[in-house]
This record gives C-alpha cells, sequence and structure tokens, in this order.
C-alpha cells in the first residue's frame, strides 16, 4: 500500500468513527433530555404535593446522597417534602410552594457590625459588599 493509500484509509476510518461518535452524543442528548424533563415532572408534583397511585419513595440514603452531591458542588438544593407528607392522606389542605433556591451572595455586616448602604447606583454595584 503506498502512503497516500494509507492516509486514506485512516481519513475513512476517522470519518465513520466521528460519525458514530456524533450519532451517539445525540442519542444520549434525547436521552438526557426525557430524563430531565421526566425528572422536571416529580419535582413539580412533589411541590404540588400530589402523586401516582404507584408511586414509590426515593429511599433516604438516595435522598441524602444526592442532597449531599448538589451541596458540594455549590448547587441549590431544593426542599421537597418526605414520602411520607406525599402520601398522607388527600383531605389536608396544600401548602403554598417554597420560592426557588436563589442564588448569588447577600451582604455580610462588617468589622463595625455595619450593613454597607444599599444604593441603586449602577457604576458601584459591588465595592461596598467586598469592603465589608
Amino acid at each position: 500500500m503506498s502512503a497516500s493509500e494509507v492516509l486514506a484509509q485512516f481519513r475513512a476510518e476517522v470519518g465513520h468513527a466521528v460519525t458514530r461518535a456524533r450519532r451517539a452524543a445525540g442519542e444520549i442528548g434525547e436521552r438526557n433530555a426525557k430524563l430531565r424533563e421526566r425528572t422536571r415532572d416529580l419535582a413539580q408534583q412533589a411541590r404540588e404535593r400530589r402523586t401516582e397511585p404507584t408511586a414509590q419513595a426515593t429511599p433516604g440514603a438516595v435522598r441524602a446522597a444526592a442532597v449531599g452531591f448538589r451541596a458540594e458542588r455549590g448547587l441549590p438544593v431544593e426542599q421537597t417534602p418526605e414520602a411520607a407528607e406525599l402520601t398522607a392522606a388527600a383531605s389536608q389542605p396544600v401548602a403554598e410552594p417554597q420560592a426557588p433556591a436563589t442564588l448569588g451572595s447577600a451582604a455580610v455586616a462588617g468589622p463595625s457590625g455595619q450593613l454597607p448602604r444599599a444604593s441603586d447606583d449602577d457604576e458601584d454595584f459591588s465595592q461596598s459588599r467586598i469592603l465589608y
């Protein structure tokens, strides 16, 4: 085989590998999108305190591991009701859902014990928070 034939064969094999990888990535992307949608639906059901009759509760150890995973990475952890609360009698009134977790930092009192002054000035949006 000549060098040009070997190079052509190599390019063809790389092209096939890239095509397979793109196809696999697309399939995984679709599967992940479906999983995210199902998870979003389940979270909404939990917030509304309604469950399907055949629903099984997630074990406490798995819930704790998931909360720990998100907390370690600085991700917001939404507080959802326990399984006992979800399976309680449907005659109980439904509580208002909690506001979602907010990301970011809040002002902290400085060495003098004072909070930085609040200002509507967009030019100096964070300097007072850094100094305190």
